[in-house]
């Protein structure tokens, strides 16, 4: 036993057991609360005194000791918010298909094992240490890790395989004036033969500053120095097909529509800016063309919604049912329908849509509003049939949730998501004859036969960013602002 003391208070004598009940540890956290008489300054209790505390005053030290509950067992507080609680809370408040809900864990450590959970391959988690470069994906057209902007297709019939197809006007290509449809003959000095051209010529562009090529183009050879920069690759491309003044074929124009994104060569106004701007340009322009969808896989929906409202005059444009958040954080259903204004530069002329089994998503809402509300014709193939689409969040911790909570219908009310938007006049030639077909059956357009090397070989193009999964879909951002204060108030 042992005495602590200190200046000007009374003793508090600490047993080191209390006989018959050994919980010093116990005993000591109340022992100054107690009613015990002091000893005088430096004196020590006797053992013998312990024998005062019966049986019935241990029995109160325990019970008062239970009474306070917090060194037995502590208050719960609210968990601490994690990466893995707050996807888990938005799943559940926005995912589409609710009856799959009840599978999720509530409690766990891997996201990733939380989104596999669900059977929408389009619901997708990607993690703090991703986000950044999905975004630019989702966002941009942007060139990862730069580039000298051109494309190109490999003939492997040719001695030199290697043709341009496509020039950036305003990357390093554009500005040097590269032609389009020149041969790549050298680059860096390196000839381009044979089966191994390709590798090569990728591997020159992937890992040097500089590339200089020497190009063929119409019995003439030129020398171009081109430095790799940030390039920001249209969406749009414009190419004249079948034309042969001698013959008086005016050619088809081709608008090869690539994806929907919001960020492209016209910084401001994305694939949208480029289409109009294009339109904007061509007013008097009486060829038919042809809208080039091909292989879309979809982008982000305000831009297809407000391409397809280029060509429609009235009318509605799509209509989507949406599960969301409100303002607090709880789920809303609502139904909506976006409608066409009039007056744009699409609405007059001669198109003709072109798509495939690779048409999909914000692709399809295109098609669907355009052909279901104008005369405009399309041939081709049955699209993909995504006919559902994502909102974008940045989550509690940085990472990026795409969840499946809204699905759209055509202008006319169907649905043709796992179905296809099938086409007026089928096809099963994927190429540009088959538009041109249409075109000369149509409008009495002259089609003399076309020179392949001409053609545009659209499944084959280099596309700027090859990991597909990160491109496409229908997707719209949420505003972090609004469902992170949900969020964080429902966990205070």
């Amino acid at each position: 036993m042992y005495i602590h003391q200190h200046p000007n208070e009374h003793k508090h004598i600490i047993p080191d057991s209390v006989p018959g009940f050994p919980f010093h540890s116990l005993v000591s956290r109340l022992w100054p609360f107690t009613s015990f008489k002091a000893q005088p300054f430096g004196s020590i209790m006797p053992m013998h005194a312990w024998s005062r505390f019966s049986p019935f005053m241990v029995v109160v030290f325990f019970l008062l000791l239970t009474a306070c509950s917090d060194f037995i067992s502590p208050v719960k507080s609210t968990p601490e918010p994690t990466e893995y609680s707050f996807n888990y809370w938005l799943l559940q408040r926005i995912y589409l298909y609710e009856d799959e809900l009840s599978n999720l864990p509530v409690n766990g450590d891997s996201v990733q094992v939380l989104y596999k959970t669900l059977t929408d391959p389009f619901t997708t988690y990607t993690p703090p240490s991703k986000s950044e470069e999905r975004v630019t994906h989702i966002n941009t057209s942007m060139v990862i890790g730069g580039d000298i902007g051109m494309r190109y297709f490999y003939n492997r019939n040719q001695e030199y395989p290697i043709i341009i197809t496509q020039v950036y006007p305003k990357a390093p290509a554009g500005r040097a004036g590269v032609p389009k449809y020149g041969n790549i003959l050298k680059a860096n000095n390196i000839e381009l033969k044979g089966d191994k051209a390709q590798n090569i010529y990728d591997s020159i562009v992937d890992y040097s500053e500089t590339v200089n090529i020497l190009v063929a183009f119409r019995n003439d050879t030129t020398l171009y120095k081109l430095k790799k920069e940030t390039v920001y690759a249209p969406t749009i491309f414009i190419d004249t097909l079948y034309q042969d003044s001698s013959k008086n074929a005016p050619g088809i124009v081709f608008i090869t529509i690539e994806g929907f994104k919001l960020t492209t060569a016209d910084p401001d106004s994305g694939t949208y800016g480029e289409l109009k701007s294009y339109l904007d340009s061509t007013k008097s322009d009486k060829r038919v063309r042809v809208l080039d969808l091909r292989g879309n896989p979809g982008g982000h929906v305000n831009q297809c919604i407000a391409m397809a409202d280029l060509f429609v005059s009235k009318g509605t444009l799509s209509t989507r049912r949406q599960r969301s958040l409100d303002e607090d954080g709880e789920t809303k259903y609502t139904t909506t329908s976006i409608n066409a204004k009039a007056g744009d530069p699409g609405e007059s002329g001669k198109f003709i849509i072109l798509a495939n089994r690779g048409s999909a998503s914000c692709a399809e809402i295109f098609i669907a509003a355009v052909t279901e509300t104008t005369d405009i014709p399309f041939v081709g193939t049955r699209t993909y049939g995504k006919g559902i689409g994502q909102s974008t969040f940045y989550t509690y911790a940085g990472g990026l949730a795409t969840i499946t909570n809204f699905e759209f219908l055509t202008p006319k009310g169907n649905s043709y998501h796992k179905i296809g938007i099938i086409p007026k006049y089928e096809c099963n030639d994927l190429g540009e004859n088959c538009a041109a077909q249409l075109a000369h059956e149509l409008y009495g357009v002259k089609i003399p036969s076309q020179d392949n090397s001409l053609a545009k070989h659209g499944n084959e193009f280099v596309y700027y960013n090859a990991n597909l999964e990160n491109e496409g879909g229908a997707i719209e951002w949420t505003n972090a602002d609004i469902y992170l204060k949900a969020y964080s108030d429902s966990h205070r």
